[in-house]
């Protein structure tokens, strides 16, 4: 049984495969922390192949401004590319490289773009308006999601390929592929037009 996020390498290099992946300013892997699924995300940070993504997502814990610096050091040292989720200031306070909305919020990085808020910046979308949306507020890129079955208890119904696949030719960004992602599935992705993958639980192998 691999250990805890040893997943991540392997990820990367089928990601970086993607006929996607040389259009995109962020790196073909992103990866997205979570309370339940990678309770520990400085371990996490510390296991993912140099030159990787992650975004952190805090949901208002209390330690979040201690966590995101110990991040942001290891996404420093490792090369990493360190967003920060639905939290300007945090992002800002930590010199973070950029931030990522989700769908609901997409709205506020048009506003973070107009007051300098420097950076790389994602926004999840889970269908055709949020894509069109997301282009229209200066994001870099978009996570799709759910694209396969996923075991986040938030997962709905998934998208499936074929659709996901026409999503991607009618978006105007990079697309990556979220939900379900991991070594078992990530080859079924060539061919879709994805830019990259974001995974969550599928880092632990």
């Amino acid at each position: 049984m691999m250990p805890p996020y040893d997943a991540g390498a392997f990820l990367a290099r089928q990601a970086a495969r993607l006929e996607g992946a040389a259009f995109s300013p962020l790196p073909p892997l992103l990866a997205l922390t979570d309370p339940q699924r990678t309770p520990d995300p400085v371990a996490l940070a510390e296991r993912l192949p140099a030159g990787s993504g992650l975004i952190y997502r805090h949901y208002g814990a209390t330690d979040r401004f201690a966590t995101a610096r110990a991040l942001a050091r290891i996404a420093l040292s490792r090369e990493l590319v360190f967003l920060v989720s639905s939290d300007a200031a945090l992002a800002r306070a930590v010199d973070a490289d950029g931030q990522h909305f989700p769908q609901a919020r997409t709205v506020e990085a048009l506003k973070a773009r107009r007051r300098g808020d420097p950076g790389l910046f994602t926004s999840a979308c889970h269908g055709h308006n949020a894509l069109m949306r997301a282009a229209m507020c200066g994001v870099d890129a978009v996570l799709l999601s759910p694209i396969l079955p996923s075991a986040s208890p938030s997962a709905v119904r998934p998208l499936g390929l074929m659709r996901a696949s026409g999503l991607v030719r009618q978006s105007r960004l990079p697309v990556y592929a979220l939900g379900g992602i991991q070594a078992q599935s990530i080859r079924r992705l060539k061919g879709f037009g994805f830019s990259g993958v974001a995974a969550i639980g599928g880092l632990s192998g």
